[in-house]
């Protein structure tokens, strides 16, 4: 029986990198996102060629109603999960200096990428503690993708940086609460990755990457992302929970 794994905002971006290098590591998935079925057919049909099943569901992160009908969805489907990628996240509308943001955009950034996640991992943790009980043998984690902007400043985009902030010490929290029943929390905190998001501000990072943003002179992938989560995934870090994977080309390395 294959493991299967919950990848949120699975179907694009960062979250198809995981879910494409997961499925390659032998792992049956569930993806979720905010589009119709029929849009995302061809990347489903994709990653089944992989070898995985795949489920999707339509789940808005934010909404608690959506994130218990996903959960339930998957029980009557699979019937266990090992694995959650609190992966789903979005940017501020629009980028305003922290002089002039708004309450509104704050709360949507937070719903989306900090209180969502937090509530889903809550009911996942649940879940996963019940199969552990009715099942030694069974096996789980839980991983966070945030970003570099946990510690780096970002004055345009407070909010986001502040989301990213709190998914980094949830997932503290979520290890240590979760440490009396060996499930093993990660926090993955990619940097300046090509995805849709980063799509509007290439031109200003392939120059800063030109001149050495990066110690590797150039940009990050989904697969990059990726190949850490599925690394984590597969149990080769029982011992580390708790930790961050840095997945920046060494842009956050102190350099003189």
């Amino acid at each position: 029986m294959r493991n299967v794994a919950l990848v949120t905002g699975g179907t694009r971006g960062i979250g198809l990198g995981v879910a494409q290098s997961l499925a390659e590591g032998g792992f049956d998935l569930v993806l979720c996102g905010m589009r119709e079925a029929a849009a995302v057919d061809d990347t489903l049909q994709g990653l089944r060629k992989l070898g995985a099943e795949v489920l999707y569901v339509r789940c808005n992160v934010a909404e608690p109603g959506d994130r218990a009908a996903m959960l339930t969805t998957i029980r009557s489907h699979y019937g266990r999960l090992n694995v959650l990628v609190n992966n789903a996240g979005i940017a501020p509308r629009q980028r305003l200096d922290i002089l002039e943001a708004t309450e509104a955009s704050f709360e949507e950034v937070m719903r989306t990428n900090l209180q969502g996640p937090y509530f889903l991992t809550q009911a996942v943790a649940r879940w996963m503690v019940e199969q552990e009980a009715a099942n030694p043998a069974w096996r789980g984690s839980i991983i966070n993708v945030s970003s570099i902007s946990a510690t780096v400043a970002s004055p345009s985009r407070g909010e986001y940086c502040l989301s990213k902030a709190g998914v980094s010490m949830a997932t503290q929290l979520w290890a240590v609460r979760l440490g009396e029943f060996d499930i093993p929390v990660y926090e993955v905190r990619p940097g300046v990755i090509a995805t849709d998001m980063t799509a509007g501000v290439k031109e200003k990072y392939d120059k800063l990457i030109s001149e050495g943003l990066c110690v590797q002179k150039r940009w990050g992938t989904p697969a990059d992302v990726g190949r850490a989560v599925a690394a984590l995934a597969a149990g080769g870090f029982l011992y580390s929970t708790g930790q961050v994977i840095m997945v920046d080309g060494g842009l956050t390395l102190p350099r003189l």
